[in-house]
């Protein structure tokens, strides 16, 4: 909604006040000022095809995703569908791949735009939360990068050769990012939804920091488990609960509990969420990309594009009375289409059209009941589905772990299991990490986090259906080989060849 509306304002022409002949100060120092600064960044982060955090393709998401055991897209034996996916999946891709160059390249846009609001907004001595939103922001996308790639290089002035910047450490900018966030988090606004739906506030800063120190053995070799516990405590004041899941005709999929998907993520629960609408604010590809045309058309009125599967051994982890599996689709279908469990290829020759499960978690509802956001209907490129970065749901289950790790078995307990009364589960006693790490998997799904989960669980280079075992390299991408030949001065990642 904040960009949105910074949009909408940048269309008229009646009466409006003539910006650029202010002082760059002058207007950056005013709340509209302000604003439009940190717009610019956010613009980055949402972003479009090929240049986004979520909801489109060929960027951050698909390859957090597809490198992980939980979805993938097959070429198909028609011909259909590039390699790019199937090759993350099978840990066969090559320095050059276009899915690892564009998320290099959309981090680093995003961290010049935040560079360029952090000194504008301080050059205009704006509003402290406001520059402490831009650090965040930063702080954010440097969090993303050296969970990818490792060393990296790194800057916080504009006003530099980035054709001569040396890599830094990972362990180096870790230590950044927490002493930024802590330094910035506690001045950011506590409003939730509203005007702060789509932004970083005190809660989603926090989770941030939460999410560093859950990892900061694998960037540090140090654990801080007592740490992440603290900052998901933090985000427990700010008042979440759990979105009900119940049973209802008028939700996606007939429960609730989709709604946590929907072109509106509920406020209860979402924590930050990207805002998205198809052709104005990027768009929401997920359900579409998974379903063929026919299906798509007879569940949700928009042509799928038949893509991603999810594999049989994923799907088989869910019990049967968990309201997740629902998400999953699998046999006949209301239009004559038989999906099948399994896949028989997935690069030579390839999966036949109708193999593999299908996933709309992202449901679309249909058309003429439920136009988008602008009252438009929703088309074969995407849908308006907003995507939930962070949910309490994510915080409960972080906190069970920490509880584990820290030998608090049965604190861990109601964090765990108020998760799993929500999906129709038994409660668990006494969990383990194996409980933890599975109960990830089947809440959150397809949301971009299962593959720094496999690496911090210590299963992401295990053998699992079409993939052999992978080897310590491979827990890192490739610095893109573009990059390197733009800059001299960075090292490829051990393992991989230019």
């Amino acid at each position: 909604m904040f960009i949105v509306g910074l949009a909408a304002q940048s269309c008229t022409k009646v009466n409006e006040n003539v910006y650029d002949k202010y002082a760059a100060a002058q207007f950056y120092s005013t709340p509209a000022g302000a604003d439009d600064a940190l717009a610019n960044v956010y613009r980055k982060i949402t972003g479009d095809w090929g240049s986004n955090y979520a909801g489109r393709d060929n960027c951050w998401y698909d390859l957090n995703e597809f490198s992980s055991d939980e979805q993938v897209i097959p070429h198909r034996n028609t011909g259909d569908w590039q390699l790019d996916f199937a090759q993350l999946y099978t840990r066969t891709e090559s320095t050059s791949l276009g899915i690892i160059d564009n998320t290099w390249n959309w981090a680093y846009s995003g961290i010049y735009s935040a560079n360029l609001a952090i000194a504008q907004l301080t050059t205009a001595k704006a509003d402290p939360s406001k520059i402490a939103e831009a650090r965040v922001m930063r702080a954010w996308l440097y969090y993303l990068l050296i969970d990818d790639f490792g060393d990296v290089p790194f800057y916080t002035d504009n006003n530099t050769d980035i054709s001569k910047i040396k890599q830094a450490k990972r362990a180096d900018i870790y230590t950044f990012i927490v002493s930024e966030l802590k330094a910035t988090v506690d001045q950011l606004s506590e409003t939730r939804g509203g005007a702060y739906y789509g932004r970083f506030n005190k809660w989603a800063g926090y989770t941030v920091l939460a999410k560093v120190y859950l990892n900061a053995q694998v960037y540090t070799g140090t654990a801080q488990w007592q740490n992440a516990l603290d900052a998901c405590n933090k985000v427990a004041t700010g008042n979440f609960t759990l979105h009900p899941a119940t049973a209802s005709t008028t939700a996606p999929l007939g429960n609730t509990y989709y709604e946590l998907f929907g072109d509106v993520c509920p406020n209860d629960e979402t924590i930050f969420a990207l805002y998205l609408t198809e052709n104005v604010i990027s768009g929401n590809i997920y359900a579409i990309r998974s379903l063929n045309s026919q299906t798509g058309t007879a569940l949700m009125g928009a042509n799928g594009w038949n893509g991603t599967v999810i594999p049989s051994e994923f799907y088989d982890k869910f019990d049967p009375n968990d309201v997740r599996i629902k998400q999953f689709l699998i046999g006949a279908q209301p239009d004559g289409t038989v999906f099948t469990k399994d896949v028989s290829s997935l690069i030579d020759p390839g999966a036949a059209p109708n193999e593999g499960i299908r996933d709309v978690k992202f449901y679309i509802l249909d058309n003429a009941s439920s136009p988008n956001k602008f009252g438009g209907i929703h088309d074969a490129s995407g849908a308006s589905n907003d995507f939930p970065v962070y949910r309490y749901a994510d915080i409960l289950l972080m906190q069970a772990e920490c509880e584990v790790r820290l030998g608090n078995v049965s604190a861990a307990a109601p964090f765990l299991n108020q998760v799993r009364e929500r999906a129709g589960l038994a409660d668990i006693a006494a969990p383990t990490l194996q409980n933890i790490y599975d109960e990830r998997g089947f809440e959150l799904n397809e949301e971009g986090h299962r593959r720094q989960d496999m690496i911090r669980f210590g299963t992401y280079l295990n053998a699992h259906g079409f993939v052999s075992q992978g080897q310590p390299f491979m827990e890192l991408f490739p610095i893109p080989t573009a990059a390197i030949n733009a800059n001299t001065l960075l090292k490829q990642n051990p393992g991989y060849s230019n």
